[in-house]
């Protein structure tokens, strides 16, 4: 009986072994891509940050000087990341990652820079699920709709105007797709009004992503 339970747990032991061997060296890879690959994320966002706000504008980290407002704050799907920008510790402008839920295939992620005196820097395409070749035309890539966004603000055009044609706006709509846009417009919008509402609290200190409350507003 003993020589059968030693002959039945030399396989287990062995799977076991291999189980092991996996997964230390699963463990291993990880600890040896995940920085690079976090640097490289960082990289990337770096970049894009540097197409709304030239890099000579600012001579802070704005990778690092970070406040996470929730959600509610400015009716996004998911929370918004700000990175702030300075120069001489002065307020330059604030990157805003927000996410609209009224895209037509879904959520929409934007970056949305607004100067510090409250115009637009400009307006980016994060990530989307848009129709190709009609609510596509938010990318760069596909038309240059987006860069209309940059040297506007709640004046210019007036806030009452700050929705696409078809809706009585002042913001054009692509063809065959108005959902699109009308998403993206009313998501800026929304970002420029809180940013109007909270002109210091956004550059206020903090430490990096902390949670600021629609408290005190």
């Amino acid at each position: 009986m003993n020589h059968l339970a030693r002959e039945i747990s030399k396989p287990m032991l062995l799977l076991a072994g291999f189980a092991l061997a996996g997964t230390l060296l699963l463990a291993g890879v990880h600890r040896l891509t995940a920085q690079p690959i976090a640097d490289s994320e960082a990289q990337a966002l770096l970049t894009r940050i540097n197409t709304l706000v030239a890099a000579n504008r600012y001579d802070n980290n704005p990778l690092t000087d970070t406040i996470r407002l929730p959600p509610a704050e400015l009716q996004s799907a998911e929370p918004v990341l700000v990175y702030r920008l300075r120069k001489q510790q002065q307020p330059v402008a604030a990157i805003f990652t927000v996410t609209t839920p009224e895209g037509y295939s879904g959520n929409i992620r934007l970056a949305v820079g607004v100067n510090v005196d409250q115009t637009l820097a400009g307006v980016r395409v994060l990530a989307h699920k848009e129709t190709p070749g009609l609510g596509d035309w938010i990318e760069l890539e596909k038309s240059d709709w987006m860069l209309g966004f940059s040297g506007k603000s709640l004046q210019t055009p007036p806030e009452t105007a700050w929705a696409v044609k078809k809706d009585g706006g002042e913001f054009d709509q692509f063809t065959g797709a108005t959902i699109t846009p009308r998403a993206v417009v009313a998501a800026v919008k929304q970002v420029l009004i809180w940013s109007k509402q909270h002109p210091t609290s956004v550059y206020a200190p903090s430490t990096p992503t902390e949670v600021l409350t629609g408290e005190g507003k």
